[in-house]
């Protein structure tokens, strides 16, 4: 019989591409989404639940209907600029709406929960590349909506025997290899899917937030990770928990960091594209450099990246020709 997963937010970017991963590893997603940044056309691989984690109705109701093994919650506002204008929100929704599907979770015997976290909850690297007992600082809402969910789930697996994986993400990129899926925001405000879109000549030039940084050539340093990559340690996270682990905190990320620059250099080489990249202001709330240090997916979960820059762009173009085109 295959086991049910309830993915809320899996009519996301990341959420969509977990339900296809899923899928082909014999689970059954269900989506759960309200929609207000995910897209209905990427439910392609299980039946969806129109709701939302802030309303404690549509969440005991999806629980009641499908009884699922696992959860995967990756449904939360991600904008750290929006969360710097509206903290509470972010707090609402993140950390209030959270707190409800963990609790429905924990009362329906879910075996195991996978908590889509971030690298923001480390806040100013103290070291690089950071790993999992990095000090956890965030600069801004954003990342303490994380924090504190990951506290409560920290308090459960110590206390109520509630078996969870923290999954902390560095940046998300690419897309689906057959387009089927990608990265769809509106508005758009990740630098990929911008820079795209000037090769595209939708857009008329590209700004790089802050050149004044203290790295090799003055911009953000980032650790892209391919969104596949990403939606297969959330499997293997998962079967990590139904194998009876107890859980804990996961850093993923390549380990290898890339300045703006360097990313704009990739994107004009594989699209063939040039642009004009102009610099601007840093962004409030940014940290100069984010980069992971990934030895302990790979030891307990069994997980590594397996997708470089290049392939990253590459399928993100291919996704973002089909979108734009």
């Amino acid at each position: 019989m295959t086991q049910t997963v309830l993915v809320a937010g899996g009519a996301g970017y990341i959420g969509s591409h977990t339900c296809l991963a899923l899928k082909e590893a014999g689970f059954e997603p269900i989506v759960f989404d309200n929609f207000s940044n995910g897209h209905k056309e990427f439910v392609q691989w299980g039946p969806y639940f129109e709701g939302d984690i802030q309303n404690r109705e549509d969440v005991a109701a999806v629980f009641e209907e499908y009884n699922p093994i696992g959860v995967l919650h990756f449904a939360a506002l991600i904008e750290v600029g929006e969360s710097v204008k509206d903290p509470l929100a972010f707090h609402q929704n993140n950390v209030a709406g959270a707190i409800n599907l963990i609790a429905a979770s924990k009362a329906a015997g879910v075996k195991g929960f996978v908590f889509s976290s971030t690298c923001a909850t480390y806040g100013e690297p103290q070291k690089l590349p950071m790993d999992e007992t990095h000090p956890q600082l965030p600069l801004n809402p954003y990342g303490r909506s994380k924090l504190l969910v990951e506290q409560v789930l920290e308090d459960l697996r110590e206390y109520s025997d509630f078996p969870s994986a923290v999954l902390r993400y560095f940046n998300a990129a690419g897309a689906d290899p057959q387009a089927r899926i990608g990265e769809w925001h509106e508005p758009e405000t990740h630098a990929i899917p911008i820079a795209l879109d000037n090769a595209l000549g939708l857009r008329s030039g590209f700004r790089i937030n802050g050149t004044d940084y203290g790295t090799r050539d003055g911009t953000c340093v980032r650790d892209y990770i391919h969104v596949l990559d990403l939606a297969d340690a959330h499997v293997k996270a998962l079967q990590y928990l139904l194998k009876g682990n107890k859980g804990g905190a996961f850093n993923l990320g390549t380990g290898d960091g890339t300045t703006v620059k360097e990313l704009l250099e990739t994107i004009q080489t594989v699209t063939g594209k040039s642009f004009d990249a102009a610099p601007g202001p840093r962004r409030e709330g940014d940290s100069p450099s984010l980069v992971a240090e990934n030895s302990k997916a790979f030891t307990e979960l069994g997980w590594k990246p397996e997708r470089d820059l290049e392939t990253i762009v590459r399928d993100a173009w291919a996704w973002h020709q089909k979108l734009r085109g």
